[in-house]
């Protein structure tokens, strides 16, 4: 069975030595009181939830699945999951980054992402029951009218209601301009809606008493596309005015999916049936109020595969270290055994640091971006908020495209280092490889990612955020630059940049000349990109770590040596990425369908 330990000391690094969160969030009206130990005794408590409450029942749950009464329509979580959730309830963990007002504790967003990276690597299945309600959370908060808040918003704070988002239908996958499920106005304010929804996580289960669906749908008038859709609020029973549940709405599940991973999930077809439904926000304005709920979703999933990057990482090397098979091509290591420790082995250990680089890369990343986040969401001054919010809609598709890439190669060559016991269901980690595969699909495919970080926020305002972001890594390389032991982190990220700059342009006037262009070279854009946050990220915490390697802590020293691993072998991928992305749209479109 896979073991699980909060990477508490890397956290800390990431939030207190390399962003300095504390400091950054005192300056927000929000959080003007936080400090340090509050920060780290919510992590540390965090962390045993995960690892001590939901971690055992991964890869039981994983075994046992979810089952439907196809005569309720109602399904059973695996055992435990509910027992879990009722603590997870207990503990006040729904409400750590919640509004005061509706019950929440107020934590900032950044520290609910560390949360949530732990609970992924503790059991991604589990955690993908509470966190899609953030999301609808988040949908109501912004969107939802006053009356709609006072009741959703405190249960969903609580935990005692749980969440989902009802988008895609089975005809119409990401294109949501497709969808037919017909909401009809009733003379009292409420909709009938009826249709049918697909691969909607959570969408029914044991573990709470209500369930909050958020609906897209189109109003008999609406224009047609996505101009013509709203969102509406059903819920699984309609509560009464004082929050307390009345009769059970016209939203069943019609059908659990059999999947290749997250088993322990209920993935489910929802079929409405005349279900009652309330709108949110504006007629027609559907698809910008579910935004809040994609966005956060996007960010999630990026978390997902950096829970399991990490976990599948921690395992690996624990076997590592156990496992002995052949000598050291330069001579036995372990004298005292017949064999060597596999973690001698050179194409081991590039496995090894290739998921503890993508890790240690992508929770530097998370962090920052949630920072970012937590600065549109509470600052005062209108120009901090608006840079803030680009910089945010800037690395949302890197997030969840990159790290979700690299989760997939990360859990694969930690399986791999498992030899054959990787691909036993014991060892725990041929499910982070089946679960890790999900997360480069839902929330939008890797390629709408690409397609909407190059198209959309580099693109779309002619390079502006992109070339902003750019200028925060130019004056990190100006400042370190003429340090010689920086040398080795500064170059190459200075030489990236250029690089990126000069791609950016180059697919910019392609495009003029034909769109297709931006589809041809997005996916691997999207890659170069993503290195380009992890080299930045990287260089700065390399900076951090010279400055306290003589100290005696080995922490800065295995930084340094991650960091160096990072450039000398992971980096260097760019090289090709960057000739594949300018080799454009001729090899992909010459072909006549007919020779496929």
């Amino acid at each position: 069975m896979p073991q699980y330990t909060p990477p508490l000391r890397d956290m800390q690094f990431v939030l207190h030595e390399l962003l300095d969160a504390v400091g950054t969030l005192r300056q927000l009206p929000a959080h003007a009181d936080l400090d340090v130990d509050t920060v780290n005794a919510v992590l540390e408590e965090g962390g045993k939830f995960a690892s001590q409450v939901t971690a055992p029942l991964n890869l039981s749950g994983d075994k046992e699945g979810c089952v439907l009464d196809k005569t309720t329509h109602e399904v059973k979580a695996p055992k435990g999951f509910k027992e879990a959730y009722a603590q997870y309830v207990e503990g006040g963990w729904p409400a750590l980054s919640c509004d005061p007002e509706y019950g929440g504790q107020g934590l900032p967003a950044t520290v609910n992402l560390c949360f949530y990276e732990m609970l992924n690597s503790a059991n991604q299945a589990w955690t993908m029951y509470p966190g899609l309600s953030h999301g609808a959370y988040e949908a109501l908060h912004a969107h939802g009218t006053p009356e709609q808040k006072a009741l959703y918003l405190p249960k969903l704070t609580s935990g005692q209601w749980t969440g989902t988002m009802c988008l895609t239908e089975p005809h119409c996958g990401t294109d949501l301009g497709l969808l037919r499920t017909k909401a009809e106005p009733q003379a009292d304010g409420s909709y009938r809606i009826s249709g049918q929804k697909i691969f909607i996580s959570a969408g029914e289960h044991d573990l709470a008493e209500n369930i909050v669906h958020l609906v897209l749908a189109r109003l008999p008038d609406a224009p047609e596309g996505s101009k013509g859709i709203s969102l509406f609020v059903v819920p699984k029973f309609i509560p009464q005015a004082d929050g307390s549940l009345g009769a059970r709405n016209g939203i069943f599940c019609s059908g659990l999916e059999h999947k290749m991973g997250i088993h322990a999930n209920a993935t489910c077809q929802m079929l409405l049936d005349g279900a009652i439904g309330w709108l949110v926000g504006q007629p027609n304005k559907g698809l910008m109020a579910m935004f809040v709920m994609m966005n956060a979703a996007r960010l999630g999933v990026g978390n997902q595969s950096l829970g399991l990057t990490e976990v599948a990482y921690q395992n690996a090397v624990a076997y590592a270290k156990d496992r002995i098979q052949m000598r050291a091509l330069s001579g036995p290591k372990a004298l005292d055994k017949p064999a060597d420790p596999i973690i001698v082995h050179p194409d081991v250990r590039k496995m090894l640091l290739t998921a503890r680089a993508f890790a240690e890369g992508g929770r530097a990343l998370t962090a920052y971006t949630a920072l970012k986040l937590d600065v549109a969401l509470n600052t005062d001054d209108e120009d901090e908020r608006r840079a803030a919010d680009d910089r945010v809609a800037l690395l949302t598709p890197i997030i969840k495209a990159f790290l979700t890439d690299n989760g997939w190669l990360a859990t694969s060559h930690c399986q791999q280092v498992f030899g054959g016991h990787g691909y036993i269901h014991e060892w725990g980690m041929e499910q982070f490889v089946r679960d890790a595969r999900i997360n480069m699909i839902y929330e939008g495919t890797n390629t709408v990612q690409s397609l909407d970080l190059l198209g959309r926020k580099v693109l779309g305002d002619n390079g502006a955020k992109l070339r902003a972001f750019g200028k925060e890594i130019a004056e990190f390389v100006e400042e370190h630059g003429i340090s010689e032991e920086m040398q080795e982190f500064v170059n190459p990220l200075a030489d990236l940049g250029d690089k990126v700059t000069k791609l950016s342009t180059e697919i910019g006037m392609k495009a003029f000349g034909n769109a297709d262009e931006v589809g041809a070279a997005a996916v691997d854009y999207l890659r170069v990109v993503g290195h380009l946050c992890f080299a930045y990220l990287f260089a700065r915490m390399a900076q951090v770590a010279l400055a306290k390697k003589d100290g005696g802590d080995p922490f800065y020293t295995a930084k340094l040596h991650t960091a160096r691993f990072y450039f000398a072998k992971l980096l260097p991928e760019t090289a090709t990425l960057i000739r594949t992305a300018r080799a454009g749209l001729s090899p992909l479109m010459a072909m006549d369908e007919a020779l496929f």
